[in-house]
């Protein structure tokens, strides 16, 4: 097929009532990887006592899927520009579903973190497609910023709706349940997107460069690694050199980059200050929102005792805020401005953090969804608009790496908030005071996490285990409190900075011709 009949194909499928149907189908994909990357959060514990992980081997599992998932998305964007977008998410599709299964079954705390690792690697060919098909199905920017809208509500409120799918999943079933609904989405995912959605590519794509690949995998794994390590034990010469290799390896992609004729991410994008200042507010609200969501899961079932599925409802205000803000964020962007849109974005999230630094076990529902609620719809106005921001910056051919930057972001963030939030958490956490006459054993592996210390509280004498659960639920509320200070005073100043990075920046009002 020529370019020009390619255009004509995509064109007729763009004007025809079915891209909605289309973009019911792209959504429900973003839905289930944003879900997959908080629905472990409840079932953290039940994981815990199954398979008796380490302190760092739960961050691992907690945290590899989205790692694995930041590191691949720029060379999956570009390669879904190459091969079709359509071929690539339907691939990925069936990948996921299929490496869902391995999740569920897993039985050492080793082959959970490599589970989770593949299907980080099935993920990172959903998200970019996703997007880039957007960008290409929706040529009227309003009508795209409706459908960015509610792509970025799912985005967005994935990280909530995920507690509240896996505590129904969880108050019924074993925790392998909570990778197993996968199945069916994506069956149905692969069976609709067949017939609906339309192909699309870069018509000169120019080959793909497997070494910017590597380096892209290499560098940011192991600058990831060696924050994430360093946060928890402090600077060793491991982790510096972990450090040294990751920055060597993006310094040599972003070089490459520049030389290339066809690179996998045109890093010129970034001199532009609005797409800049687009991707560092898309990285820090989803680092805010995904911290906030995944501690406070722990903390409403190991410190509150809830059970999975009222903690996972308690959550739910964050999605209604999200889905709410996502939709009217492109309409609040023209009125108003992109910068205040996102800066308010930024503010909110940041507000929803502080309000956890006066968290208590003593902490009512109404208070906990109130500051959810503002968490979800800052994240669902700044990840919306940021998106399209970012989408719109570049022309429709190069759709899925500039995506791919946008979902990079996201994914990054995503870590991070898991990562360096969790390693404040977890320092102040294990400086609690066992009481005197614990056993050692019993002492170690209260120490090394709260699920750990609500398990062996069970099996000493009543009143010494519930004063050392006592003083880990205490130790833990500490660290959150902590984390939520840190977490909040970075969104403050980040909605600070995207208010004169974004100076300037508007979303786009005239119709596209294919």
């Amino acid at each position: 097929m020529t370019s020009t009949d390619q255009r004509a194909t995509e064109h007729e499928a763009i004007r025809s009532p079915g891209r909605w149907l289309a973009l019911s189908v792209l959504v429900l994909a973003v839905l289930l990887v944003a879900v997959d990357a908080t629905v472990l959060g409840l079932a953290t514990p039940f994981l815990s006592e199954d398979l008796q992980p380490s302190g760092t081997q739960l961050l691992w599992i907690g945290d590899v899927y989205s790692f694995v998932i930041a590191g691949l998305l720029v060379s999956m964007g570009s390669l879904g520009d190459r091969i079709g977008r359509k071929k690539l998410l339907l691939i990925g599709a069936v990948a996921f579903g299929a490496v869902s299964v391995l999740n569920a079954y897993a039985t050492t705390p080793e082959m959970m973190i490599l589970a989770r690792a593949l299907l980080g690697v099935a993920g990172a060919t959903l998200m970019p497609s996703t997007l880039a098909l957007i960008r290409n199905i929706f040529h009227d920017p309003k009508e795209r910023s409706v459908a960015v809208g509610i792509w970025g509500a799912a985005a967005s409120a994935g990280a909530a709706v995920g507690p509240v799918v896996g505590g129904f999943l969880l108050e019924h079933f074993w925790w392998g349940s909570v990778f197993l609904i996968n199945l069916p989405v994506m069956a149905v995912l692969v069976i609709v997107g067949i017939k609906l959605l339309p192909e699309s590519r870069d018509p000169n794509p120019g080959p793909w460069d497997l070494i910017s690949v590597v380096l892209s995998l290499v560098g940011m794994g192991s600058v990831v690694y060696a924050v994430k390590e360093a946060a928890v034990h402090g600077f060793r010469w491991d982790i510096a050199a972990a450090a040294a290799l990751g920055t060597a390896a993006l310094y040599w992609f972003v070089r490459r980059q520049l030389t290339l004729p066809s690179p996998l991410l045109d890093v010129r994008l970034f001199h532009h200050r609005g797409f800049s200042g687009a991707v560092l507010a898309d990285l820090l609200t989803i680092l805010g929102l995904s911290g906030l969501v995944f501690f406070l899961s722990q903390f409403l079932q190991l410190v509150q005792m809830r059970s999975p599925l009222e903690a996972g409802l308690i959550e739910l205000p964050a999605a209604i805020g999200a889905v709410g803000a996502g939709l009217m964020a492109g309409h609040l962007a023209r009125r108003a401005s992109v910068r205040s849109t996102v800066g308010g974005g930024l503010t909110a999230v940041g507000l929803a953090l502080a309000a956890c630094t006066a968290i208590s076990a003593s902490t009512g529902v109404v208070a906990l969804g109130l500051a959810l609620f503002l968490g979800g719809m800052g994240a669902g106005l700044a990840f919306t608009v940021t998106a399209d921001v970012i989408l719109s910056t570049v022309p429709k051919e190069q759709a899925g790496a500039a995506s791919a930057v946008s979902e990079t972001a996201y994914e990054l963030g995503a870590a991070l908030g898991i990562a360096l939030l969790g390693s404040i958490v977890t320092g102040v956490y294990r400086d609690f005071a066992a009481p005197a006459g614990v056993p050692a054993d019993a002492a170690a592996a209260a120490h090394d996490s709260l699920g750990g210390a609500v398990e062996a509280a069970k099996g000493l004498p009543q009143e010494q285990g519930a004063l050392m659960l006592s003083a880990a639920q205490d130790a833990f509320t500490d660290g959150f409190q902590t984390a939520a200070a840190i977490g909040a005073a970075v969104l403050f100043a980040t909605a600070i900075a995207a208010w004169f990075m974004l100076r300037g920046q508007k979303l786009e009002d005239g119709i596209e011709h294919p």
